[in-house]
């Protein structure tokens, strides 16, 4: 739990300067949160995961743009770009290295079948497709506010996400052994 609100706290800190403020200093406080995770990390002597990295590097990148721009298309880029890198790593490392990232995660934890391991890295590649194209949806159609876009990416995508792992829960559930209790 304290790993997640850890991984969360830039997306709080975004929200609540948003509602605070506007989204540029919800961006700018968004940024130095990030810097301050990976500060944080290096300070306390632990691993900075892949993921910390990327997300610094799309923030930095993004949320630069969006402050010297002064354009938010910039920020609301962010997420989808986020999401479909990670797709597109999940992907080309299945498909060109023969590599699947989802069992070099997890494989400590479960114990899959090769195919129920390249489906798992398939459904969460598609997860991160169909989440990078909703935030492009709710984003840029028109139909929805800039507080209605914010909303969708610190709770919608959450929900989004909630769902998407009960369902592989559910999915991968059919693979775990009963064990007999101790």
């Amino acid at each position: 739990m304290r790993k997640l609100l850890f991984d969360l706290f830039p997306l709080i800190l975004f929200f609540l300067a948003f509602r605070a403020f506007d989204l540029y200093v919800a961006t700018g406080v968004a940024m130095a949160a990030v810097v301050a995770q990976i500060l944080w990390l290096k300070l306390r002597a632990r691993t900075i995961e892949t993921t910390h990295w990327i997300n610094l590097g799309v923030i930095v990148v993004f949320g630069t743009a969006t402050l010297v721009f002064q354009n938010d298309s910039f920020i609301k880029w962010k997420p989808t770009v986020l999401y479909w890198l990670f797709a597109g790593i999940l992907l080309f490392s299945q498909l060109f290295l023969g590599r699947n990232l989802m069992m070099s995660l997890m494989g400590g934890q479960l114990t899959l079948p090769e195919a129920a391991w390249k489906k798992l890295n398939y459904s969460w590649s598609g997860f991160f497709i169909f989440s990078g194209a909703a935030n492009l949806f709710v984003a840029f159609s028109g139909y929805f506010t800039e507080s209605q876009w914010v909303n969708f990416k610190v709770f919608g995508s959450l929900v989004l996400l909630i769902v998407f792992v009960i369902g592989q829960s559910l999915w991968l559930s059919r693979y775990m052994k009963d064990e007999p209790p101790a």
